[in-house]
């Protein structure tokens, strides 16, 4: 006890007066912190009522399930609330300025797309291409091409056959006679037909190509192309390239032989109106310059195929700079067909 309160406990007891203790925040200080003080730290280290371990009373209630009609009007007040006068939780000028800013970033969205492609097309010639390092050697197709690379028929059964001379047929239509003279010139020179000299954009002449140099394959003469008699015709055409000219200067040349077995089963061949690619008709100079442009074609009659045999033809293209052995590529300078002729 310190001094200040022995002497104030002497007082009081030698003058016989009955004295209380005093309340423990009315106490003086003790070493320089309040009695009160432990007090409340000694509060702190006491055990939990029972009522504190209760956890159920801070677990989170349930929300309420609401009814059809509540969902309703809250949608309803969410596109329209007449309190605040907002649609869809936006005021007037909410949506006034979400939308100007909308409308300025795609408009100028669209200026910038619209200005990149001006300055595309602008850089570009829409005749030739602006850069090309590389000519690929050319490659060939045929007609008739329905069902994959396969020609297989009856000659005595017309259904057999009859798909394969209607795809001849409107293969060789822009060939005819009529259209190649009114659209094209004629051309006697065996060189090509230069017409570098031009305007770019002026329109280029073609030589004509006319369906009656194909002899007994132009439709003309059998319309069935041979195909009832068991002496079949196809057509064969180079792929345009644009600028191209094949062969350096010496035409391109067309063979066909057996590709598997022995070569006595395609017997003999027929080639209209010759078997190699005239140069007159190239360079090619595009569609939008080249306008009436006919490709040559190249046709060739199997006069003598062996009958109920499946025989694996191909024709390739030979001259100086074709490539027609390609393992990657089997329509690179060739093409590879089956033909099977029944009687």
């Amino acid at each position: 006890m310190g001094v200040t309160e022995r002497y104030v406990t002497g007082v009081l007891m030698g003058s016989g007066m009955r004295t209380t203790s005093p309340e423990p925040h009315k106490v003086i200080l003790k070493h320089g912190q309040e009695l009160e003080e432990e007090q409340e730290e000694l509060a702190e280290h006491q055990p939990l009522e029972q009522e504190d371990l209760n956890f159920e009373r801070w677990k989170r209630r349930p929300i309420p399930k609401r009814t059809l009609h509540q969902k309703i009007d809250d949608l309803k007040k969410y596109l329209w609330n007449a309190e605040t006068n907002e649609f869809m939780g936006r005021s007037g000028k909410s949506w006034s300025l979400i939308l100007l800013f909308y409308a300025a970033l795609y408009l100028f969205l669209a200026a910038m797309f619209g200005g990149c492609l001006f300055c595309l097309m602008w850089s570009i010639s829409p005749y030739h291409p602006t850069f090309n390092d590389r000519v690929m050697p050319p490659g060939m197709t045929m007609a008739p091409h329905l069902e994959g690379h396969e020609i297989a028929f009856n000659a005595s059964d017309r259904k057999s056959w009859r798909k394969y001379t209607r795809s001849m047929e409107e293969y060789l239509r822009p060939y005819n006679d009529a259209a190649q003279q009114r659209k094209n010139i004629p051309c006697d020179k065996e060189t090509y037909f230069m017409q570098d000299d031009l305007d770019e954009a002026a329109e280029r002449k073609a030589c004509q190509f006319k369906r009656s140099w194909l002899g007994h394959c132009s439709g003309l003469q059998d319309p069935n192309f041979g195909y009832s008699q068991g002496r079949p015709c196809i057509l064969l055409r180079m792929n345009r390239i644009l600028g191209y000219l094949p062969g350096q200067g010496k035409p391109i040349n067309v063979t066909c032989g057996v590709k598997k077995g022995t070569p006595e089963v395609l017997g003999e061949m027929e080639f209209f109106p010759k078997s190699f690619f005239e140069n007159k008709y190239y360079p090619y100079y595009g569609k939008l310059r080249h306008v009436n442009y006919s490709s040559p074609v190249v046709a060739v009659r199997f006069m003598g195929v062996q009958q109920g045999t499946n025989i694996q033809v191909q024709c390739k293209l030979n001259g100086k700079g074709i490539i027609n052995d390609s393992p990657t590529d089997r329509y690179l300078g060739s093409v590879t067909f089956s033909l099977e002729v029944g009687a």
